[in-house]
């Protein structure tokens, strides 16, 4: 059964899309610890994230380089953390969440309520720095 980002790849699933190539997807989170918080995505279904083949691991984590320096640029933070946690969705995925203290990490706190409006201005604030 396809995962929800599988569904969102097939555009079954509408997201707020940052940045797209043939093999990955980057968009925003809709449940963000802060704003800017994206989620980069592999195209192909993966569950466990250190299954991802080498070559294909390697290119997920430049393109997330990619988007985390457009979002440092869009976004006032001190730096763009990275998490990969794999148990909320079974399909590979990398947290890039903009930082000012170690606590904005930190996945128990309540996440952030942003409009559709709020959601599409970041996006839209992101892509120009790509």
């Amino acid at each position: 059964m396809p995962t929800i980002f599988s569904k969102i790849v097939a555009g079954e699933i509408p997201c707020y899309k940052i940045a797209e190539t043939e093999n990955h997807l980057a968009f925003l989170d809709v449940f963000p610890l802060a704003k800017g918080h994206t989620l980069v995505i592999p195209k192909k279904e993966t569950d466990y994230f250190f299954d991802i083949e080498d070559e294909e691991f390697a290119a997920l984590q430049l393109f997330s380089k990619k988007v985390a320096k457009a979002i440092e640029k869009a976004i006032p933070c001190k730096r763009i953390g990275v998490a990969v946690i794999g148990l909320e969705v079974p399909h590979a995925h990398i947290h890039l969440i903009p930082l000012n203290n170690v606590s904005d990490i930190n996945f128990s706190r309540p996440k952030l309520n942003l409009t559709k409006e709020e959601m599409e201005a970041i996006a839209k604030k992101i892509r120009r720095q790509l």
